[in-house]
């Protein structure tokens, strides 16, 4: 197991345990459109990643990390790791700000971009890498889960709810980050899963045809 991936994962835990019964700390550091635009508050961007909900919240979060992370750690080695978790994290928040920068109310907390963008480097290098659900005793192909997984947060990250805390547009921010990543670094293995990769992405394209083209943001 690699210390950096256990060390983020220590820090993320610690962090998210003293937010949980320390509303002031929370409020500082969550992503906020707000503070962030009017005050300049930028480590917003990524002290987000270190906050989230709920124990659940945390438990999710971390137990993919854990899970996913050694197959990027393999791949491109905890260098390589630390800029896919950290760069997901950071352009999931400012893809996040650029949609919602007229809508100060907005705000989300939690390590998902990172974690999304670790998963999908992960899916780039494997497509048909086994993810199990509790409910469900058979694996889904990778491929499958990223394209349901896009789907989603296309569709929630299009219809925004005022309470809904959870960074949608930051999950796909992150994931973009750590597919075009691994696209970049091999190359041979993308051309290879080009097909699956292609499928996985119809979200994508549909979403930047509806932010971009259409001009639809929130």
């Amino acid at each position: 197991m690699s210390l950096v991936l256990i060390i983020i994962i220590a820090a993320t835990a610690i962090i998210s345990f003293m937010a949980f019964s320390n509303h002031g700390l929370f409020e500082k550091y969550k992503f906020s459109v707000g503070a962030i635009i009017q005050k300049k508050e930028y480590i917003r961007l990524l002290s987000a990643g270190f906050l989230h909900a709920d124990m659940m919240h945390l438990l999710f979060n971390m137990m993919t990390l854990y899970f996913f992370g050694p197959i990027v750690v393999q791949a491109f080695g905890e260098i390589g790791f630390v800029v896919v978790y950290f760069g997901s994290i950071l352009l999931g928040n400012i893809f996040s700000l650029y949609l919602y920068k007229n809508q100060a109310w907005y705000s989300a907390i939690g390590a998902s971009g990172g974690v999304s963008g670790i998963l999908f480097a992960s899916i780039a290098m494997i497509p048909d890498l086994g993810i199990y659900f509790f409910f469900i005793p058979i694996p889904i192909p990778g491929y499958i889960f990223g394209f349901l997984y896009f789907g989603y947060s296309v569709y929630m990250m299009l219809n925004p709810k005022e309470h809904d805390n959870i960074g949608h547009a930051a999950h796909l921010g992150g994931a973009f980050f750590g597919l075009v990543f691994a696209v970049a670094l091999q190359p041979e293995i993308a051309m290879q899963n080009a097909l699956y990769l292609g499928i996985m992405a119809i979200p994508l394209l549909y979403m930047s045809y509806m932010v971009f083209v259409k001009k639809r943001i929130g």
